[in-house]
């Protein structure tokens, strides 16, 4: 009897302790969030001096993994909770009855589990991520503001990368169904492509661990995800199985948020100046194509006339892999995808992109300006 109520009385404590570390870790990152946001300067000081500090460490101890540590948790989180469910439903009746009425003990145990692990997500999630939201962005930093364009300027942009496009599209391997295939270390080379950029951009200098595949890209293709930052591990990974034309633009861009800029117009931004500028074919080819398409899905909305003339500019082997990366998404194009776009553009609301998922083009104001400034 002695021996039960003072392991009784152990749980109690343990449960304890998980409810005030739960309490400490939700109030300090609600403070953080309200600093960031209420508290000028803070969030730039928190994300040029203390971020580099967790990349540089967690991020660097977990790029030693030859796997996606984020997703390896996820499937371990999965796991556990299927087996605490089966163990739930095991011992439902009995314990309680053993207890006249009362919650089971695993009941107990699973919430104060849960409010832990839900509290540490929640402070790893603004330590490494939420708090960046409220920096300054790339473009005030490195002075590449974006203005308002007309349709001809837009114009003139979206030939300089028909030419650019068709300039690289020869140079890169291809399959037999003619689209690019990556036969480079993509880690090196986006790790490369972005210290070549910090050197001109001193804010996005710095320690990169490599990106990683996913074992299962399939959880990010149903999502119509082409990438995913994991602030809870500091890891940039990305959909292995889309058409490798867009794994160096994404690498480069899930990167960038190790750099601290979050903001995804300003992420495809760096991508696009990160890949464009990299010595490899693969990688310039990539940029521009992925800012070709972006900048002529604009023009697109503004002149249809317009776009028709330059979208006839581009060659074949680019045709090519236009035509198989809409045949890729199109195997996911379903409710699940939809879903996520949805949570998506509600996530990007709140982090303070007003324009949700449309900012993601926003990033063609961001080449027009680095084009019209003479950086060709």
């Amino acid at each position: 009897m002695d021996s039960n109520i003072a392991a009784a009385s152990r749980k109690s404590d343990a449960n304890k302790r998980k409810g005030i570390i739960s309490v400490i870790l939700t109030a300090a990152a609600v403070f953080l969030s309200i600093a960031a946001r209420k508290l000028p300067g803070f969030a730039q000081w928190y994300s040029t001096h203390l971020y580099p500090l967790w990349v540089g460490s967690v991020g660097r101890l977990m790029g030693y993994l030859p796997f996606s540590g984020s997703e390896m948790l996820l499937y371990i989180l999965l796991i556990c909770a299927v087996l605490w469910f089966v163990r739930l439903m095991r011992g439902y009746r009995k314990e309680v009855k053993g207890n006249n009425g009362k919650a089971p003990a695993d009941v107990l145990l699973g919430g104060w589990n849960l409010l832990l692990l839900v509290s540490v997500l929640f402070f790893l999630y603004v330590a490494n991520c939420g708090i960046n939201y409220q920096r300054n962005s790339f473009s005030e930093s490195s002075g590449i503001q974006a203005e308002e364009y007309s349709v001809e300027e837009l114009k003139e942009v979206c030939q300089w990368l028909t030419r650019k496009v068709t300039a690289y599209s020869d140079k890169v391997e291809r399959g037999e169904d003619g689209g690019m295939i990556l036969e480079l270390p993509l880690g090196e080379n986006a790790i490369a492509a972005m210290g070549e950029l910090g050197e001109e951009y001193p804010e996005l200098a710095g320690y990169y661990p490599k990106p990683k595949k996913l074992v299962s890209s399939w959880i990010l293709s149903i999502q119509d995800l082409s990438g995913v930052y994991s602030p809870f591990t500091i890891e940039a990974n990305y959909n292995g199985d889309m058409q490798d034309y867009n794994i160096p633009f994404t690498a480069c861009h899930e990167l960038s948020h190790l750099r601290g800029f979050m903001q995804e117009q300003e992420a495809n931004f760096i991508a696009f100046l990160a890949c464009s500028g990299s010595e490899e074919e693969a990688f310039a080819y990539s940029g521009y194509l992925m800012g070709w398409i972006h900048c002529m899905n604009v023009l697109y909305r503004a002149d249809y006339d317009v776009w028709e003339e330059v979208r006839s500019q581009l060659p074949p082997e680019a045709e090519a892999d236009l035509k198989l990366n809409s045949e890729f998404w199109a195997r996911y194009d379903g409710r699940i995808a939809e879903v996520s776009n949805r949570v998506n553009d509600t996530y990007l609301k709140a982090n303070g992109q007003a324009d949700g998922v449309k900012s993601y083009n926003r990033m063609v104001d961001l080449i027009v300006a680095y084009y019209k400034r003479g950086s060709r």
